[in-house]
């Protein structure tokens, strides 16, 4: 099964099916709120879903966006409806980014039957499907139990324990190339990357169009790196993004850092390296 679905696809769905969930997880990091821009157009029977609230927990232990506890994610999920049984379409306003992070966890926590919206918004709008504005129907409860664990996944312990053994897990850095090297650090208080981590950015994943590229080609970007990777970014929401990619491209089992560069720092003993080069 894809983990994508396309916006055409997805409009024929809507309707037929009543076990279909569709997620508007809209955010930018930094702000502004997605609520109003949800409220201001959003897919047909779309519920709200706030990732800085309910798909994170507070900034600290775990980075700027640690993963929320598990009774957070279950009730958000409940809140919009999510059943045992449901088909979860994610979407955000176009690249994916926020609604992967959705899709992560769902599956992480068990869900497997789960897509992002290929393009967002943005392409539902290109193809001139309707939306509706206002804030969410009502809908019934749902009995989503948050069960995580079902993806690997590495804390910090585990990562620094990986530095410099032989046969260690290959260490894949997702950010953009300038953050990654050192040379720009807009976010966070220490530049630079995880030593040994090689520099693979997730948004090169899509297109011009903001379409995820074809399968092959996503693979093919990763066809050098070893068979196991455990993927980072700066807080572990673009990270998932490139862990949507490889599962669409037929590696499924990448590992995640969730905490990522924004929870590495944090140990000042901990090494930082500075460079193109891992």
């Amino acid at each position: 099964m894809s983990v994508l679905i396309e916006a055409a696809e997805l409009a024929e769905l809507l309707g037929t099916d009543p076990a279909v969930v569709v997620a508007d997880v809209r955010w930018t990091l930094g702000g502004p709120p997605g609520l109003p821009e949800y409220e201001a157009g959003h897919l047909p029977a779309a519920q709200w879903v706030d990732l800085e609230q309910e798909l994170s927990g507070p900034p600290g232990i775990g980075g700027r966006h640690p993963l929320p506890s598990p009774e957070v994610f279950q009730r958000a999920m409940r809140r919009i409806g999510v059943n045992s049984d449901s088909t979860v379409i994610a979407y955000d306003g176009g690249n994916a980014m926020a609604a992967a992070r959705l899709w992560w966890m769902l599956t992480d926590a068990g869900h497997e039957s789960v897509c992002v919206l290929n393009g967002g918004v943005a392409a539902w709008r290109a193809k001139h499907l309707p939306l509706v504005a206002g804030p969410a129907a009502q809908v019934a409860p749902g009995d989503f139990i948050a069960e995580s664990g079902h993806r690997p996944q590495l804390d910090r312990a585990k990562v620094s324990a990986l530095l410099g053994q032989p046969g260690a897990l290959q260490l894949v850095d997702v950010r953009a190339a300038d953050r990654y090297a050192g040379e720009s650090e807009p976010i966070d208080p220490v530049a630079g990357h995880i030593p040994g981590a090689v520099n693979v950015p997730s948004m090169a994943n899509l297109g011009p169009d903001g379409l995820f590229l074809p399968p092959a080609v996503i693979a093919d970007r990763y066809a050098d790196l070893d068979d196991e990777l455990v993927v980072y970014c700066g807080s572990g929401i673009t990270a998932a993004h490139t862990v949507l990619a490889l599962a669409e491209a037929g590696r499924p089992d990448a590992a995640i850092y969730p905490g990522s560069w924004s929870d590495w720092i944090r140990d000042p003993n901990l090494p930082v390296a500075i460079g193109h080069t891992p």
